[in-house]
């Protein structure tokens, strides 16, 4: 199994992030032909999606968390900046992981697809994003 950490500078943003270069990177600089990539994020406010990116569908999927999961004082986890609460719920939603295949080196992605990170938390500048690969 290959397995490397990566960190991503989220600052005080909420939003997604790109993660399918950094994968790439992964992919590219590793002996690997077809397998299974798992990206995962340890972190209890964060989580991975494969979703098209570029065309709004990003923004799309905040706005679509902060609908579901509002920013408000409802939340009993009332630690951090306002809303705070509902960060720790977005992993039932968007889970912390994503499995991927691998078909001769590469990420077999639709033409549209990323993997993302999506990180509502502007508490935490900085997040770890583990990828793992497993050889077929």
């Amino acid at each position: 199994m290959e397995t490397e950490t990566i960190t991503i500078e989220t600052g005080s943003d909420r939003r997604v992030f790109d993660l399918t270069s950094a994968i790439e990177d992964f992919l590219r600089t590793r002996d690997v032909d077809s397998g299974l990539l798992n990206v995962f994020v340890p972190h209890a406010t964060a989580g991975v999606a494969i979703i098209e990116t570029g065309a709004g569908s990003d923004t799309d999927l905040m706005d679509a968390i902060d609908e579901i999961l509002p920013r408000d004082d409802r939340w009993r986890h009332s630690h951090g900046s306002p809303g705070h609460g509902a960060d720790h719920v977005l992993p039932a939603f968007v889970a912390p992981s994503v499995s991927v295949p691998v078909i001769d080196s590469a990420m077999a992605l639709g033409t549209w697809q990323s993997v993302v990170l999506v990180d509502p938390n502007a508490d935490n500048p900085r997040r770890r994003v583990r990828l793992s690969f497993l050889q077929g």
